[in-house]
């Protein structure tokens, strides 16, 4: 293989600089791909522009991994759209605001709406947060801690599931790079087994029920929340389409029952925790996807909640949805079969072999890097895209651990996003809550970075270390932080 040198991570410098100064994932990731074929190609256009077609692109969409993850990301968007738009999701979280009488309750009941409606990390905001509006301006919580919970419980719940869009996502992401490394790995049992390694969303989705059952709150939203009782209108932005007339909580337990017993059918009961073959687990997917997807068709059209035709057109909308992932995961592949072809991994791990930094480090750097182009793109999705290629060939050639490292950089990735205000998640639970973006942006920050510090700290012990104590270490860390907080505002 020629030695490219610099050259070969030129095309990284560009994906990610061009990221971060234009938050245009899909641009800067075909012009880090353009330019390296343009060097492995001797700097003929022309001929670079015929072979990204041919040789890139089009091997992409023809590989048998590649074209399972785009179909199975059909039927999800299909599906999402379907459960979005049928009502379900609104008349289900709707049903349990009967039980909710106090504080403590309204939060979690808020937090645990969130959880349920997993299979959509935007759809989550506009579904809980009209919901729930009413019943914080009633008990006097503040808006930007309903925010906060819809935030919390959207993207960070998302990235921990491996059979919906994001989970899917990733694990074509990595089952590229295991291909592109000759790695005998199972990408869905490494996603899994990085679960308790990615540490930012666990400790997010464990400081919401400690605040409320705490009756915490420190910094910004301290203050907010004593300056609720000013009773000040609260407006919401309801999702009209969501609203359905009929509609009933049953179009979402049901749909994903069959979605379950149908994956529990098809890779046996211990199917999350032994391997099989990528194209089974797609198989078992799309099938429970698609009978998930008639089965809530048919109870709307029994309910008449909707017509055949307009079903069949939100199944579509759905479908059209996922053109732009798609095109994302494309790129994506591209870019890392270029890097392997440049040798990108190799000039990394000389380089840093040359300045003799410990591969320990590896998951730290990969954090901080991810919240760095996460917070500036305002995507989760653009930055593993842009990560997963750059950062596993260089964990695998250093030795670096592989399942740390995987969660290094799916928490980097959220918790840049978390705390950015240009994140979709952020506006909608903005939106959702019918509170100030900024102010949402301003009080959620210090919680976020309670857990931002704590997850770094706990890449860098976790990359010397790699046991899932590091996880318990982390949560008893929070917990042991909000209660010296707690314990402090007391004694004022």
């Amino acid at each position: 293989m020629e030695n490219y040198g610099f050259l070969s991570i030129l095309p990284i410098i560009i994906a990610v600089a061009m990221a971060i100064k234009t938050k245009n994932v899909i641009l800067s990731l075909f012009t880090s791909v353009f330019l390296g074929a343009l060097i492995l190609l001797n700097y003929n256009p022309l001929l670079t522009t015929k072979t990204l077609m041919t040789d890139y692109f089009v091997k992409q969409l023809t590989d048998s991994y590649n074209a399972g993850v785009i179909v199975l990301m059909v039927f999800i968007g299909g599906f999402i759209e379907l459960m979005m738009r049928s009502g379900g999701a609104y008349a289900f979280a709707q049903s349990v605001g009967k039980y909710i009488n106090s504080k403590t309750k309204a939060q979690l009941s808020a937090y645990l709406a969130g959880i349920v409606i997993f299979f959509s990390d935007l759809g989550t905001p506009l579904i809980v947060g009209p919901i729930f509006a009413p019943f914080f301006k009633k008990l006097k919580i503040s808006k930007e801690k309903l925010a906060f919970i819809l935030d919390t419980t959207s993207s960070p719940v998302a990235v921990l599931v491996p059979f919906i869009g994001w989970g899917v996502f990733i694990i074509g992401l990595l089952q590229k790079e295991f291909e592109n490394l000759n790695l005998n790995l199972s990408d869905y049992e490494s996603f899994v087994k990085a679960i308790p390694f990615n540490t930012y969303p666990l400790l997010a989705l464990t400081i919401v029920p400690t605040l409320a059952i705490m009756k915490l709150d420190f910094g910004p939203m301290k203050k907010v929340e004593d300056d609720i009782f000013n009773d000040t209108e609260l407006e919401v932005l309801e999702k009209k389409e969501y609203i359905v007339e009929n509609a009933k909580p049953i179009y979402v337990w049901l749909p994903i029952l069959v979605l379950l017993i149908t994956l529990f059918s098809m890779l046996g009961f211990d199917f999350m925790f032994r391997r099989f073959s990528g194209s089974e687990f797609r198989a078992a997917l799309s099938s429970g996807y698609l009978y998930a997807a008639i089965v809530l068709s048919v109870m709307m059209l029994i309910n008449k909640s909707k017509t055949f035709n307009e079903i069949f057109s939100i199944y579509l909308n759905g479908i059209n949805k996922m053109t732009q992932i798609s095109i994302i995961l494309i790129l994506a592949w591209s870019l890392g079969t270029i890097n392997k072809n440049l040798g990108s991994a190799d000039y990394i791990v000389h380089f840093i072999k040359s300045i003799n930094l410990n591969s320990g480090f590896i998951p730290m750097i990969a954090f901080l890097l991810g919240c760095i182009i996460s917070f500036s793109t305002g995507s989760s999705w653009g930055t593993y895209s842009i990560m997963i290629p750059i950062v596993i060939p260089m964990a695998v050639a250093l030795n670096a651990p592989l399942y740390v490292t995987i969660g290094s950089i799916l928490s980097g990735g959220l918790f840049g996003d978390h705390v950015s205000p240009i994140s979709d998640t952020t506006i909608l639970a903005s939106a959702g809550s019918g509170c100030s973006h900024i102010e949402h942006v301003k009080t959620q920050f210090y919680y976020a970075s309670i857990n931002g510090v704590i997850s770094m700290g706990t890449f860098l012990i976790g990359g010397f270390f790699q046991s899932y104590l590091v996880l318990a270490a982390a949560i008893v860390l929070q917990l042991t932080i909000l209660t010296v907080i707690k314990i402090k505002q007391g004694n004022k």
